[in-house]
């Protein structure tokens, strides 16, 4: 049997190490709201009473912000798209 939207949300979480505060503020960058309880639901067990189900919009709305908190907001038309500013991780790994 393969992954269910639940399956993958919880599998993106845990390798992106997110917290359910980032997964709601990753859902704000496009307009999608969610409480902490709702969730939650998610990411219980498939026997818990208040297990729910995670439909395809959440799961597409989560990955359609998630690119804008990785790569930030597409260029308007004809804009160059800018570079986010993040430091080099791998510099702290070499020494000169």
């Amino acid at each position: 049997m393969g992954l269910n939207n639940n399956d993958i949300i919880k599998k993106l979480r845990v390798a992106l190490s997110l917290r359910d505060e980032d997964i709601i503020e990753i859902l704000k960058l496009v307009d999608y709201q969610i409480s902490k309880s709702e969730l939650g639901a998610f990411f219980r067990n498939e026997e818990h009473p208040k297990y729910m189900e995670c439909g395809d919009q959440f799961l597409r709305n989560f990955l359609n912000g998630l690119v804008i908190h990785l790569r930030g907001p597409m260029p308007a038309k004809g804009e160059k798209p800018q570079p986010k500013n993040r430091p080099n991780e791998n510099k702290k790994h070499f020494k000169k």
